[in-house]
């Protein structure tokens, strides 16, 4: 008996499934699909801000053209280029500019990959929690009929209403009908992990997470880099607003041949080549108020950030407190699963003796199953909160 109670605290003091390491939720469990969708979005993120840090640079001009006169055919190339080399601090801010942008779009990205995980995981435990709602509903059912085959038999005693059988039976439809929808629940819920796993939900060990303390938190959130990135971005957007119309150096040069002038006596040189400098600056009545738009949206972006560092301070407030409270029910599973524990030992002694009969012992012995069900459901649950703060994290 003394063995046969530490097998039972040991199966609820932790959870059957094999985990991996705390807090490491695997990337594989996408399909790759998905994980080749992201990889192609961090190349093209490269790509992208590879142009963007060249976008100050003007393209050079290359044209080929060939003219047909009454008197003369020519046959011309020319080459043009026109190179701002200075433009009041613009080419410096869109160089920052681009390297952030980068920054931003790569904590957007890792922002989308972690939700997708999330998603996914979160369904791997809900199908995990469903496989303990079934087993649990089936102890309830075996424990219903128990009471439906007792109720029955005082009834024919004359010792109960037949009203009591009645609700004994409806209380066993109820809990088929509840089995009847988690069975719906978990196939349905398996066809939406599909769509994202790389693998049978089966396959799969579950993650064991923990909880990380508010500081690590709130210094490695994912939303509060994003918004401090954003600052950055429209802190250079202003400094190129305000380029835009202050004075700019330019080089220019144009490279033209005559392939072939027929001749042509207007044309003395086959080659020419004219370059120079100009300094330019727009005279727009709409500047200010470009600026002023660019600055405002800095501001904002600033007053953005207190924004999400209160939301992410509340969040984390929220999800400790669900997590007690998932903890402090777990707690009460337990006990009862103790109670249970020295109740059948009562009970099974009663039974020997020929005061109680099999059917007290099997009800109970479902009862105490039922709630070492329920402390792996908490637990579950609990997890699927962690995984909630994990994936708002880098």
């Amino acid at each position: 008996m003394h063995f046969q109670k530490l097998a039972n605290l040991l199966l609820i003091s932790s959870l059957s499934f094999s985990t991996i390491a705390a807090n490491e939720v695997d990337e594989k469990i996408l399909s790759k699909d998905r994980l080749d969708i992201i990889d192609l979005s961090k190349k093209q993120n490269e790509e992208k801000s590879s142009k963007l840090r060249k976008d100050w640079i003007n393209p050079i001009t290359l044209s080929y053209s060939k003219n047909y006169t009454e008197n003369y055919d020519t046959i011309k190339s020319m080459v043009s280029i026109n190179q701002p080399i200075f433009k009041s601090g613009g080419i410096y801010s869109a160089i920052k500019y681009a390297n952030v942008n980068f920054k931003y779009n790569d904590l957007d990205i890792e922002t989308q990959r972690k939700e997708l995980i999330k998603q996914v995981t979160t369904m791997l435990f809900n199908l995990h929690i469903i496989d303990l709602n079934i087993k649990k509903n089936e102890l309830l059912l075996k424990n219903a009929k128990i009471d439906i085959e007792r109720k029955k038999e005082q009834v024919l005693n004359g010792f109960l209403d037949t009203s009591y059988l009645d609700n004994a039976i409806l209380d066993a439809n109820g809990v088929k009908n509840t089995l009847a929808d988690l069975y719906f629940q978990k196939e349905e819920l398996e066809n939406n992990f599909n769509n994202l796993a790389s693998k049978e939900y089966t396959s799969f060990e579950l993650p064991q997470l923990t909880l990380t303390d508010k500081e690590n938190f709130l210094e490695n959130s994912l939303e509060l880099a994003k918004a401090r990135v954003d600052i950055k971005q429209k802190d250079y957007l202003t400094n190129m607003s305000i380029s835009q119309y202050l004075p700019t150096l330019s080089v220019n040069m144009d490279y033209n041949h005559y392939h072939d002038t027929d001749s042509n006596p207007s044309i003395v040189d086959e080659t020419t080549t004219n370059y120079g400098v100009s300094v330019s600056m727009p005279l727009d009545v709409r500047a200010l108020n470009d600026v002023q738009t660019q600055r405002i949206e800095y501001l904002k972006s600033k007053l953005n950030l207190n924004n999400i560092i209160l939301e992410e301070q509340n969040f984390y407030k929220t999800k400790l407190s669900r997590i007690d409270m998932l903890e402090r029910k777990k707690n009460i599973a337990k006990e009862d699963y103790e109670l249970y524990d020295s109740l059948l030992k009562i009970i099974v002694e009663e039974k020997n003796a020929q005061l109680k009969t099999q059917s007290d012992v099997d009800t109970l012995a479902n009862s105490q199953k039922i709630k070492s069900l329920e402390v792996k459901i908490y637990e579950l649950q609990k997890q699927i909160e962690l995984l909630e703060v994990y994936s708002k994290i880098i």
